[in-house]
């Protein structure tokens, strides 16, 4: 019979948060966009992060998935959008990737500048590099993966 050591009972939740993977396709639709919020946010919860770090990860992969759907996609019901997500024990992994014509992120116009604060739009990419510790893009040929990571509190960490 196995016994858990007193000091395993002790730690942080977080670390002790359910692990593993799921990836699924979907089609470029809102619906889906609303899929993957839905995906990230229990994520996030059977993780064990607070109420705002929820609402962070969920928010930053419904952010790529309406960048997927939308521009890189652009709605096309011949084109599909990936995304998987892991808790990896010390991280939460989500990659959204599209089939679109590919995105250079450092081409993108600055949120913050004063020609842009008016706009309505172009603030998902600031929005997903501030609620995420990682944010990576790499080039499919056709499309583009975007990986999110946020870090995990280890045991007697914050939280």
């Amino acid at each position: 019979m196995s016994r858990i050591a007193p000091e395993r009972m002790k730690k942080n939740p977080v670390s002790e948060s359910k692990t593993g993977r799921l990836s699924i396709s979907l089609a470029s639709t809102m619906e889906s966009v609303d899929k993957v919020e839905a995906a990230a946010e229990k994520l996030a919860t059977e993780a064990g992060l607070d109420e705002d770090e929820c609402f962070h990860v969920a928010m930053a992969a419904r952010e790529a998935a309406v960048n997927a759907v939308l521009h890189g996609n652009e709605y096309d019901p011949a084109k599909r959008i990936s995304a998987s997500f892991e808790n990896t024990g010390e991280a939460l992994v989500i990659t959204i990737a599209d089939q679109g014509k590919g995105l250079a992120p450092e081409t993108l116009p600055d949120p913050l500048a004063p020609e842009n604060l008016l706009r309505g739009t172009g603030r998902g990419i600031f929005l997903i590099r501030s609620y995420m510790d990682e944010v990576n893009f790499r080039q499919l040929h056709p499309g583009t993966e975007l990986t999110m990571v946020k870090h995990l509190a280890a045991a007697g960490g914050k939280g």
